[in-house]
C-alpha cells in the first residue's frame, strides 16, 4: 500500500515561488498516474494538475496553467509541483494523489476527478500573502 507525504508548503509573498514534493513510500509510483489537488478555506477540493502513468500527458487547471509545472522523478519515488508567480488565490491546502491506473484512463483527456484516485497524502498548506 503506497503512502504519500507532501512537503514544501509555507508562507510566500505574491509573485513568489514554491516547490511542493510528494514523496512515495512502501511502493514505487513510477507507473502510477499522479495528481495534485488543493482545497481553499470554505471551498471544495479542486484538481490542479496531473501527470499520466505513461508521462505522455500533463494537464493543468486554467487558473494555474503557465505558472505551475508538474513532474516526477525517474525513479518513481516522488512527484513535484513547481509553483511560480503565486497569487493570494493560490492559498490552499495542497494534496497529492496517486492511482495505479491499470486501464490507463486517468489524466488522458484532461484533469481526472478526485474520486478516481486511490491513494492520498495528508496535505501541505500554502499561504500567499504580503
Amino acid at each position: 500500500q503506497v503512502q504519500l507525504a507532501e512537503s514544501g508548503g509555507g508562507l510566500v509573498q505574491p509573485g513568489g515561488s514554491l516547490r511542493l514534493t510528494c514523496a512515495a513510500s512502501r511502493q514505487n509510483v513510477e507507473y502510477y498516474t499522479l495528481g495534485w489537488f488543493r482545497q481553499a478555506p470554505g471551498k471544495e477540493r479542486e484538481a490542479v494538475s496531473c501527470i499520466s502513468m505513461s508521462d505522455r500527458h500533463t494537464y493543468y487547471a486554467d487558473s494555474v496553467n503557465g505558472r505551475f509545472t508538474i513532474s516526477r522523478d525517474s525513479a518513481g519515488h516522488a512527484v513535484f509541483l513547481q509553483m511560480n508567480d503565486l497569487r493570494p488565490g493560490d492559498t490552499a491546502d495542497y494534496y497529492c494523489a496517486a492511482d495505479p491506473d491499470v486501464l490507463m484512463r486517468l489524466c488522458v483527456h484532461g484533469l481526472s476527478p478526485e474520486n478516481e484516485y486511490s491513494h492520498w497524502g495528508q496535505g501541505t498548506r500554502v499561504t500567499v500573502s504580503s
